[in-house]
């Protein structure tokens, strides 16, 4: 359970599951050449995407930020067409704090796609109900819209049984919300119509989770955005905003869905200054051949 500190704010990433993706489609337009360079890929051309939550305490309340792949909600069709290797042990790591699915008070959601809203509600003899039952969920109120009514390309991705054991629990914002005085969020769009990214600030400290703007440390290139995004010019207009102003004023940058960063600083040149590795065994391997071909191309 890696961690990172924001001044009075530990950070803590919870297993919220694994898949492995299309890499093509993860990196939309961008030839193979380029992007494989900077992030590992399969014999089957796909990558991998945690679905991790990353979970902190604020004002004596417990929250998490995104609710990982949850489980048994997935059929074997999915579970090969989305790479899937293992389900959410969110409540487990729970557990190994002291606390259980009915101690989160708020649970930030960047957007409602499959991969992160899954773990939202869990089968039971009875039909679907609330993981999280006694905690507030924050989205955009365009994501909340679309989630409920998605049109022809969303409705893939935007499910009923992610979203109906909920309703009485969303807390729906428009352009920004302000949360326990530390966390803001900001509805972006791109990613989605309703994406939305994520700052808390903290004695002097700062961090900027992008969400599926910047889904890894490999998508830092504001060009360098997803097939799957329905307004990739706004992708990329809201990249531009938000990644120089954070490299400038030094603020981490964290990741939900990268497999071999949990956290990171870039200095004005690109280069990875600090970091919060993903502990794994062939971590140290991949990096190095990584930072290798970083350094070849410079």
């Amino acid at each position: 359970m890696e961690k990172l500190q924001i001044g009075a704010i530990t950070l803590r990433w919870l297993n919220g599951g694994d898949t492995f993706m299309d890499g093509g489609a993860m990196f939309g337009v961008v030839p193979k050449a380029l992007w494989a360079r900077k992030y590992p890929v399969n014999e089957k051309n796909q990558i991998e995407l945690r679905c991790d939550p990353i979970f902190l305490q604020v004002n004596g309340k417990n929250i998490l930020i995104e609710a990982g792949i949850g489980n048994g909600k997935l059929t074997k069709k999915q579970w090969r067409n989305y790479g899937v290797t293992e389900e959410s042990k969110l409540e487990q790591d729970l557990a190994e704090q002291g606390l259980t699915s009915e101690d989160i008070d708020i649970v930030c959601m960047t957007h409602l796609h499959f991969d992160h809203a899954c773990g939202l509600t869990k089968p039971t003899d009875k039909g679907f109900v609330s993981t999280f039952p006694n905690a507030k969920i924050y989205t955009s109120q365009v994501e909340w819209d679309e989630m409920r009514n998605p049109n022809i390309r969303s409705r893939n991705t935007y499910w009923r049984e992610n979203w109906e054991a909920i309703v009485d629990q969303v807390v729906p914002f428009q352009e920004k919300v302000v949360i326990e005085d530390i966390l803001q969020m900001v509805h972006t769009g791109g990613h989605s119509d309703g994406h939305s990214i994520i700052i808390i600030e903290s004695e002097g400290e700062r961090l900027v989770h992008m969400a599926d703007l910047m889904p890894t440390h490999a998508h830092q290139n504001v060009l360098w955005v997803l097939a799957y995004d329905d307004y990739p010019m706004d992708s990329i207009r809201e990249k531009q905003k938000w990644i120089p102003e954070a490299i400038q004023s030094g603020s981490w940058f964290t990741f939900y869905h990268d497999g071999y960063y949990r956290a990171l600083k870039w200095d004005k040149d690109g280069n990875i200054i600090e970091s919060v590795e993903r502990k794994r065994a062939d971590h140290g391997k991949l990096l190095k051949e990584l930072n290798s071909n970083t350094q070849k191309r410079k």
